[in-house]
Order: C-alpha cells, then sequence, then structure tokens
C-alpha cells in the first residue's frame, strides 16, 4: 500500500503542530536542575564506558583461545581451549569474591586493600555519586584480571596439567594479580611515588609474562624441544589461519583495553581523549607488523607470519602504559620498538632454553617493560626513575610469588604431564576429546 506525497506531508505537519502544542507542557512536567541532567548523562555514557570496553575486552578471551590453539600442536588444542574458558570462568569469581576489594577497596596509599566479596548497585537503584555504575566498574576490571592468566596459559602449553594450572590461576586472580594492581590503580604506594601505567602495560601484560616466566623455568622445555647438542627443534603450530583470527580478535579488543581505560565518556573532552587512544593504539599495532616483517626477512631471508602476529601483539602491549599523550610518530616508534624486541628476543629464550610454546614472555613481559618504562618519553608528569622503580616491584613480587606457588605444586601435587601423556597428547591424556581427531598429529 502506497500513499501521496502530499498526504504524508499532512500528517507529518499536523503531528509536528501536537508536539509543538504539547511541548510546553510536557517541559512544565519534567523540568529537572540542568546539574542533575549533566550528571545523568555523565552517569549513563561512563556507565556505558565500562560495559562496551568490557565486553571487548572479554572478547579478548576468545582471541587467546584461538592464538593458542593456532600455535600448539594438534594434539593440544582442545587443552588449551579448556583453559582459556576455564582461567576465564575461574578469574570471575576469584575477582568478586576477594580480588576486587583487595585492589581497590582500602588501598589508601598502603600495599594492599580489604578482604571480601564485592557488593554491586541496589537492584533498581544506583550510585550517582560515584559517576558510574559499580557492577559496570567491577567488570571492566574483571576482564582484565582475567587477561593477566591468559598470558600464563601459553607460555606453559603442552606439557602442565590441568589442575595444577587452575590452582596456580585461583592465586593469580584472587591474590597476586590484585595486590600489585592496588599499588598503583587502587591509589597504592606507587601512585603516591607517581608511577604511570595507563592501561596495564605493567600491572596486567608484565604481571602475566612474569608469572609465565617462573612457570617456564620450574616445568622445563617439552620433550624434544632442545637437543643435547644445543640445537633446537621447531614444534610448528597446527593452524595458522586460526593463529591470525586469534590475533584480529586479541586486536580489536585492545580498543576497549586501551580506550575504555579512559574511564570517563560523559564529556566531549573525554570523547576526544577516546579517539586519540583508539588511532594510537591502532598505529602502534600497525607499526609493529610492519618491524616484525622487515626485520625477519632481513634476519632470515624469509617472512615470519608467526613474528608478524606477535609484533601486532607486542606493539598493543607497548602502547597499553601510555595509549594518549603520545604524538603519532610516538606511537609508532613505541609500537615498533616493541616488535623489535619480540624479534630478537624469541632466538634468546631458546638459546637459554626456556620453552615459551606462543612467545608471550617477549610479547607482554618484555614489550610490557619497554612500553612502561618509555612513558615519559611523552608524559612528562612522569620520571624514568619511578617507572623503573614500579617495573621492578611488580616483576619481583610476580615472580617470587609465583615461583614459591609453582615449586609448592610441583612438590605436592605435581604440575607436568608424564613423557607418555606429553607424547600422546593432552587432549588424549587429560580431555578426553580431541580437537582433530580425523587427522592428529605430533
Amino acid at each position: 500500500m502506497t500513499m501521496s506525497k502530499g498526504f504524508k506531508y499532512g500528517l507529518a505537519g499536523l503531528a509536528a503542530a501536537a508536539v509543538l502544542c504539547a511541548a510546553p507542557v510536557m517541559a512544565q512536567e519534567t523540568e529537572a536542575p540542568a546539574y542533575a541532567l549533566a550528571a545523568d548523562t555523565a552517569y549513563i555514557f561512563n556507565t556505558l564506558l565500562f560495559l562496551i570496553g568490557g565486553f571487548l575486552v572479554m572478547w579478548m578471551a576468545a582471541g587467546f583461545a584461538m592464538l593458542e590453539a593456532g600455535l600448539v600442536r594438534s594434539k593440544n588444542v582442545s587443552m588449551q581451549l579448556l583453559k582459556n574458558i576455564a582461567l576465564y570462568s575461574v578469574a570471575g569469581l576469584l575477582y568478586w569474591l576477594i580480588g576486587y576489594k583487595l585492589m581497590y577497596v582500602g588501598v589508601d596509599g598502603g600495599f594492599i586493600g580489604s578482604f571480601g566479596p564485592y557488593s554491586f548497585d541496589p537492584v533498581g537503584g544506583d550510585a550517582l555519586d560515584t559517576g558510574y555504575s559499580t557492577a559496570s566498574d567491577w567488570f571492566y576490571q574483571m576482564v582484565f584480571c582475567a587477561t593477566a592468566a591468559s598470558v600464563v596459559s601459553g607460555t606453559l602449553a603442552e606439557r602442565i596439567r590441568l589442575w595444577p594450572f587452575m590452582i596456580f590461576t585461583v592465586f593469580l586472580t584472587g591474590l597476586f594479580y590484585p595486590i600489585t594492581g592496588s599499588w598503583q590503580w587502587g591509589g597504592g604506594w606507587l601512585s603516591v611515588q607517581g608511577f604511570s601505567d595507563f592501561a596495564g602495560s605493567t600491572l596486567v601484560h608484565s604481571v602475566g609474562g612474569w608469572a609465565a616466566l617462573s612457570g617456564a623455568l620450574i616445568l622445563g622445555a617439552r620433550k624434544g624441544k632442545y637437543g643435547a647438542g644445543g640445537e633446537i627443534n621447531p614444534m610448528p603450530g597446527s593452524s595458522m589461519p586460526l593463529a591470525t583470527l586469534g590475533t584480529f580478535i586479541l586486536w580489536l579488543g585492545w580498543f576497549g583495553f586501551n580506550g575504555a581505560s579512559q574511564l570517563a565518556m560523559g564529556t566531549i573532552s573525554d570523547v576526544t581523549d577516546i579517539s586519540r587512544i583508539f588511532a594510537n593504539t591502532n598505529l602502534a599495532a600497525a607499526a609493529g607488523v610492519v618491524v616484525a616483517m622487515l626485520l625477519t626477512q632481513l634476519i632470515y631471508k624469509k617472512v615470519d607470519v608467526t613474528m608478524a602476529l606477535n609484533g601486532a601483539l607486542a606493539g598493543l602491549v607497548a602502547i597499553t602504559a601510555e595509549p594518549l599523550a603520545p604524538s603519532v610518530p610516538v606511537a609508532i616508534f613505541v609500537g615498533g620498538v616493541g616488535a623489535a624486541i619480540v624479534v630478537f628476543a624469541v632466538p634468546l629464550l631458546d638459546k637459554l632454553k626456556i620453552d615459551d610454546v606462543v612467545g608471550a614472555i617477549p610479547v607482554h613481559l618484555l614489550a610490557g617493560i619497554w612500553g612502561t618504562f618509555i612513558v615519559p618519553l611523552s608524559n612528562a608528569d612522569t620520571s624514568y626513575g619511578v617507572q623503573l622503580l614500579g617495573i621492578v616491584a611488580v616483576g619481583i613480587f610476580t615472580f617470587v610469588a609465583s615461583g614459591i606457588l609453582w615449586f609448592v605444586l610441583k612438590a605436592t601435587v605435581g604440575i607436568r604431564a608424564s613423557e607418555e601423556e606429553e607424547e600422546m597428547g593432552m587432549d588424549k591424556a587429560e580431555i578426553g576429546v580431541e580437537a582433530y581427531p580425523e587427522f592428529s598429529r605430533g
């Protein structure tokens, strides 16, 4: 059914007249002080920022799962998928039960917050004085906690047993990560010193990297990875398409990771800053890819796709400590150097016989250290000395605490699969469900 333009315009005119006549009455009935409307609007947009940023960072869990699934051998894919969905779930529970209050409530310039479960907004209510829904803030901070645990999963792949890894995740997400996070983001002693880590190059990524490094040293390398004569035996991953998909998912999620770390979207200034953060984040990652490609071509005479993928991630990790202040050239420089660190660190770890299956230690630990240290280049409110203090303090605490826990687990329940289980693959040995049952290979 159709109607003439004249008839439609006539209806539109009647509707407009009705609205104009009704407007004064409606305005009189619903009029509110300007400051209240501004506060309501800011509350809504701030909460929306946390929720959108939070589900983007949550989607990074899928990115880690796909990246690891692609970089491990076929016989271990199901194990990596299970670990990633399990660690995300454990992180969520532990961060509600103990982590959030430990990180944010009652730190007051000290070293630790308070213990106990966290209470959300009342049903049907809000807490306008905070400027955002407290549940949205908890959700956003929780997904960061899960990200730190994801870093550990990839490094220790193909030889760590499931349940010891899950026990470690309980302590990492419930205690280790919230404690070091409280030192800066919770208003603790590092914050008082002037340390700066905008979105977590150190507080998230290097924490995961230090925990992974301690685990790799105690767990040992995969069987057959390193020969007695010093040779290094490549163990190619099962699927470059999956690894590439995982990288793109992580890249997408990083806009929530860095962008929503502005922590406010209620003003024009905040939205402008978020846009700048998006741009710098993207440029740093792009620089990381290009630098990794150029270096691998020069060094190995061929471009290594896994290095290109990790180059993107290294650029993202590096810019995370300060994605707002840098100019475009500085953002490109920070991301590019992060990727260069990965290209040179991966073979160095192999020479040291530290077996990192997915390259998480160079990407998250080393590029995270670089990104945190270089913050004063673009942010004059920080100093290299204080940045170094924060890097060292967080590193020592996380590495020592993680190492003690790994040693305890090794001495009690055991952390490593047997040689027979490792040869069989963790999918068959512990999961019972193979990812590729038709053509599993070593």
